[in-house]
């Protein structure tokens, strides 16, 4: 542990510029995040919610990033990202998606152990080792979730989805990703006989209940509709 207290003036300024770095990086990364399955803006609660901080937390924080020009927010109406800050957040995702690539590649760690792993790990490895990552895996296009991983020059392809939730009963999908990547979503995920790139189709909606029921891999799941909004599927 390091006590600040007994740092020098110059080291202190180091860890508190690490430390700003990190937040700024997280805070846009995740308004990116939540843009991808919300049309922007993306309002304050949204952001507080999926960091677990106060809302009045984040409105600082977007007071900060508006003024350092990586993001236009504005109050009650909510947040989108600038131009640089769109791009941060690409280098970011970067990152993030190739380290978690990597880390079930070359490691064998389950998809629902790299998530975690990869928060940790994409504030730490400079550019050029993530360029090399890339290069070794052979220029992966997903991450283990489905979420696309962006190019090295800031591009980033997105194939043409629609939420589960959106499907009706009868249609034929491909899943293509999955946004909730916590280790219990993911397991009932697998449980469900669902992965990505596998097919399965909607066999049912019940509008009173809020659910919707899919077939795949010969099992049939039943799933809320406010699940169904974690999965990306391809209609084919």
């Amino acid at each position: 542990m390091v006590h600040l207290a007994s740092c020098e003036p110059d080291v202190i300024c180091t860890i508190g510029d690490t430390l700003a770095s990190l937040t700024i990086e997280n805070y846009i990364k995740t308004i990116y995040s939540l843009g991808e399955r919300i049309l922007p803006p993306v309002s304050t609660g949204a952001i507080a919610e999926s960091l677990n901080v106060s809302p009045g937390t984040v409105t600082s924080m977007l007071k900060t990033l508006s003024e350092s020009g990586l993001v236009e927010y504005k109050p009650y109406e909510g947040v989108r990202l600038t131009e640089a800050g769109n791009a941060l957040a690409l280098r970011v995702l970067r990152r993030h998606r190739l380290i978690e690539a990597f880390l079930v590649e070359t490691l064998n760690l389950d998809w629902k152990q790299v998530h975690e792993e990869a928060e940790n790990l994409e504030h730490a490895v400079s550019d050029f080792l993530v360029d090399r990552i890339d290069q070794y895996l052979g220029y992966p296009e997903t991450d283990p979730h489905g979420s696309p991983i962006p190019k090295s020059d800031g591009t980033v392809k997105y194939p043409k989805t629609i939420l589960l939730s959106e499907a009706t009963p009868g249609c034929q999908f491909r899943l293509e990703a999955v946004t909730d990547q916590s280790p219990e979503f993911l397991n009932f995920v697998k449980s469900a006989g669902l992965k990505i790139g596998g097919r399965g189709e909607v066999v049912g909606q019940n509008a009173a209940a809020a659910t919707v029921s899919v077939r795949s891999s010969d099992k049939t799941t039943t799933v809320s509709i406010q699940a169904a909004k974690n999965f990306k599927v391809v209609i084919l």
